[in-house]
């Protein structure tokens, strides 16, 4: 969870009053979570994660869904200052696990063919799956992907083993970028 104050706003447009407000210091708290995307995508009916760019809406939406602090003025998620927009974005991209993957050639192709759209429903299928339990729903959505990633390795170990074929070509891969690094021929 994320624990951000956000200072006085002086001189903020109201769109539907057309008026300029102030807007008092609020410290909000946020969770970027599985119920924060499920939220997000019930009002606007498409994935939140995908390669799309989200328009400043659509962010400043999200960042409403991830509030957990009640009694927010909602004029609040349009009118952050940059540098807790930043904060937040930073937040929203930490891992959040210690876990690293190291992918071989075959996996990483599979990845980007894959044309299944990711939405909370089917993290949620992800989850019962594999018979993770319902309150991590709240965790750090990134951490909940890497659950749900290790648990897909571990159920399909046999398949993920690497051939002579893919073992021999990491090698290459790996002596040319140490090559290169290095700066040697051999």
């Amino acid at each position: 969870m994320l624990e951000i104050c956000i200072p006085t706003q002086h001189s903020v447009w109201n769109e539907t009053k057309e008026i300029f407000q102030e807007i008092p210091a609020v410290n909000l708290c946020l969770e970027h979570s599985l119920v924060s995307i499920s939220k997000w995508e019930a009002k606007w009916c498409k994935p939140f994660i995908s390669k799309e760019d989200k328009t400043k809406e659509e962010m400043f939406d999200y960042i409403r869904c991830m509030n957990m602090t009640q009694n927010v003025d909602p004029s609040i998620f349009s009118a952050l200052p940059s540098d807790a927009y930043k904060t937040i974005i930073d937040y929203i991209n930490e891992t959040y696990t210690a876990t690293t993957f190291y992918e071989t050639i075959n996996q990483g192709q599979q990845a980007t063919q894959s044309s299944t759209k990711i939405t909370s429903e089917l993290i949620y299928y992800w989850m019962i799956s594999f018979q993770i339990p319902f309150e991590c729903q709240k965790w750090h959505l990134n951490r909940l992907l890497t659950l749900i990633k290790i648990c897909n390795i571990n159920a399909n170990h046999e398949n993920n083993k690497m051939s002579q074929k893919d073992i021999l070509a990491r090698n290459q891969k790996l002596n040319a970028e140490r090559r290169l690094k290095y700066h040697s021929a051999g």
